[in-house]
């Protein structure tokens, strides 16, 4: 595994048989998330479980716009095919980042998949109204935890055909 930065991690592993394997530059993921110990989970369960895309990793919803309309220091940041996207984030909320990209005709079409600790039936119907793709409750335990982002990278990274390869 090597860290690019503080904000970026890939792996050089893989299984063999995905499609994603060959193109790893090509299907980054962005992770927009302010807890820090999430992050590491995060960051560990990419490694342990042999995932290759690049993980860009922001710290608020204002950052994720930012990385997302190549706004300040991410000028040169790649369009994600995926984002990871927690709905409680200081300065701009998830709800806010997931309307702002649903609306927009370049990016409406970026899957995005709500990752967050919240189980309340008003943020799911409101992160599915606001065009969310997928709505996972973060699992507490790190073992379900590793488990549900390979699950993630499984079928979004290597099942389905995505619109920003």
């Amino acid at each position: 595994m090597s860290v690019t930065n503080e904000n970026t991690i890939n792996t050089s592993k893989g299984s063999v048989g995905s499609k994603i394997l060959n193109t790893p530059d090509r299907s980054p993921i962005l992770l927009a998330e302010d807890n820090p110990d999430d992050i590491l989970i995060t960051k560990r369960a990419w490694s342990n479980d042999l995932i290759k895309n690049k993980l860009y990793i922001v710290n608020d919803g204002e950052e994720a716009l930012e990385f997302l309309y190549k706004q300040g220091k991410y000028s040169n940041a790649p369009t994600p095919s995926l984002m990871l996207l927690d709905l409680k984030m200081p300065r701009v909320d998830g709800f806010e980042v997931l309307k702002t990209v649903k609306q927009d005709a370049k990016l409406k079409m970026l899957p995005i998949i709500v990752l967050t600790t919240s189980n309340r039936d008003k943020d799911v119907q409101l992160a599915y109204d606001l065009g969310c793709n997928s709505y996972i409750v973060k699992p507490v335990s790190y073992e379900k935890f590793t488990k549900a982002v390979n699950t993630i990278q499984k079928y979004w990274m290597t099942m389905c055909e995505l619109p920003f390869k």
